[in-house]
């Protein structure tokens, strides 16, 4: 079944996340309270809302035990911005995974 209603407008975050994703550079943001820092992979709509999927590179500062991809409702993001950081797409990323199908706005090229 496919989500077909239009995804909620983010203006100011949509343009810096889609820039970010095509130059596979990292962003940084606030999301829950605490300071990410993220290797933006794919961006997709869900129930009307707009997803990013993302590795995280940094939280408060300090890298992850281990290497995962999470999703991240665009509008729990706040002081979204492009990093000088780049990053090479995680071999954890599978752009063909069902739930991406007929909602991806922008994928990061592999």
């Amino acid at each position: 079944m496919t989500d077909t209603r239009p995804a909620a407008a983010v203006p100011d975050t949509v343009p810096i996340v889609f820039e970010a994703v095509v130059k596979k550079q990292a962003i940084a943001a606030t999301y829950n309270r605490g300071a990410v820092t993220l290797a933006p992979h794919i961006v997709y709509t869900k129930h009307g809302e707009i997803y990013l999927d993302a590795v995280t590179l940094e939280r408060d500062g300090k890298p992850p035990k281990e290497e995962k991809i999470g999703a991240f409702k665009l509008s729990g993001l706040s002081g979204l911005r492009i990093t000088p950081r780049r990053f090479t797409p995680s071999e954890l990323f599978m752009p063909r995974d069902e739930k991406y199908v007929d909602v991806t706005l922008l994928a990061v090229d592999a």
